[in-house]
């Protein structure tokens, strides 16, 4: 085995993720490797597009939405590739900005609910 590939057990490792998580990676084809056999391995290639799709999972992107943006790099290139990626981020960051705002308020309904309980505990006791 060349030591800049890595096995199926390795790429688990590397990156912390379960065997079936990365099979079901293989299934809805975000990765690709090569195979021997019944041995998979994986390349430069898969582990760059792997650090890709946890990142963007972290960031919270469908697995589907992943998979045709790393299509997008296969078939039109870098540039087209980072457009779309702007695109995805804009959308992502409104999403997220949103829920934040959501989550202010209710931590604020929450404290103040939480404020209130507590007065009328502490005077009826």
């Amino acid at each position: 085995m060349s030591s800049n590939r890595l096995t199926f057990k390795e790429m688990c490792a590397k990156f912390d993720v379960t065997p079936r998580t990365l099979r079901y990676y293989e299934y809805i084809e975000l990765l690709q490797p090569d195979r021997e056999g019944r041995s998979r391995f994986y390349g430069a290639r898969e582990c760059a597009r792997m650090t890709l799709i946890l990142r963007g999972r972290k960031f919270g992107f469908q697995l589907e939405e992943l998979r045709q943006w790393l299509q997008i790099y296969e078939k039109e290139g870098t540039k087209a590739q980072m457009h779309v990626f702007l695109d995805m981020a804009d959308r992502k960051l409104a999403e997220l900005k949103e829920q934040q705002i959501q989550l202010a308020q209710t931590i604020d309904e929450l404290e103040d609910l939480r404020s209130v309980t507590h007065g009328l505990a502490t005077t009826s006791a």
